[in-house]
């Protein structure tokens, strides 16, 4: 038995899955174990797998038919044996400290769920700000409007027994799953803390960029509501606001037409909703693409470090 268990699901990542592994298994801690699950991959990620764990007993592999990335994951928690659980992608990097920070938080706090900043691979920092206990009905409201300054899942240390019924995401749900799954996660009431070291390395713009569909999107609502229904008058302000956010993601693809067949009639005048976001969405779309697009683009420049 170990105390915790690094998740990592692996679907077609041969040239970055042996660092990620090595990263995982360089953890500055004594008692823990990985669990590596290859989803069905074609390009001998699994085979980079198998490698590494014949020449370390603490990294299990587990080899299943491609069923998506909830799936994999949820296979790993089957498989875990640690009281918590950390999850990490193929293509990304936990930290040699990542573990031994987390695990000490949670001890001492008696934390369900500890999080903490995160960088990019260029050294950006992306940080809440926040310390000690935080509110989980407060970080659902900050994935709700996007405004989420750690990474939904990744790099996350969770108890393991408050896992259950989180990794419920349907196949077609893509992009954005593992919001999700922390969304589930949240709704039951954790106690979650931050600990302020940054403990992951995200590597961002490996994944093929993924564009959005209205027909996407209006399947993403409907689980979404369906994960917020036992509280919906305590979160449908924030649902607006998320649909006012993939409303604006949507225009700045040009999908113009999205207004009139979903998104009209969003009551954008009121609290939590910001001036910003009311105004982009009261724009005529083609005027509100020049707004939206400028304001994207020099995001991105200053997420890059470029």
């Amino acid at each position: 038995m170990a105390t915790c268990s690094i998740i990592i699901p692996v679907y077609n990542k041969h040239d970055y899955v042996g660092r990620c592994l090595q990263m995982a298994l360089s953890q500055e801690f004594a008692d823990y174990e990985v669990v590596a699950v290859d989803d069905g991959s074609t390009d001998g990620s699994g085979a980079v797998c198998d490698a590494v764990a014949a020449e370390d007993p603490r990294l299990r592999v587990i080899h299943t038919a491609n069923g998506g990335v909830t799936a994999a994951r949820r296979e790993g928690v089957k498989a875990a044996q640690g009281d918590f659980v950390m999850f990490c992608d193929s293509d990304d990097e936990l930290l040699p400290h990542a573990i031994a920070d987390a695990y000490r938080t949670a001890v001492e706090t008696g934390a369900d769920e500890v999080i903490a900043p995160f960088r990019n691979q260029h050294g950006r920092i992306f940080d809440s700000g926040r310390r000690g206990e935080i509110d989980a009905d407060d970080i659902i409201c900050d994935f709700l409007s996007s405004r989420m300054s750690f990474p939904p899942n990744a790099g996350v240390l969770y108890r393991r027994s408050m896992l259950d019924g989180c990794l419920e995401t349907p196949r077609d749900i893509v992009m954005g799953e593992d919001l999700l799954f922390h969304m589930t996660f949240l709704m039951k009431k954790p106690r979650v803390v931050c600990n302020g070291t940054v403990n992951y390395v995200y590597n961002q713009g490996i994944s093929a960029p993924f564009t959005a569909t209205l027909e996407y999107e209006q399947a993403y609502d409907a689980h979404l509501r369906h994960i917020l229904k036992a509280r919906w008058d305590d979160f449908e302000p924030w649902y607006t606001w998320h649909q006012l956010k993939s409303y604006e993601r949507l225009i700045d693809q040009r999908q113009f037409d999205v207004r009139s067949k979903y998104y009209r009639g969003l009551r954008v005048w009121r609290k939590p909703i910001p001036l910003t976001d009311r105004i982009a969405y009261l724009l005529p779309p083609r005027i509100a693409y020049i707004v939206i697009s400028y304001y994207k683009r020099r995001l991105a420049r200053q997420v890059s470090g470029c």
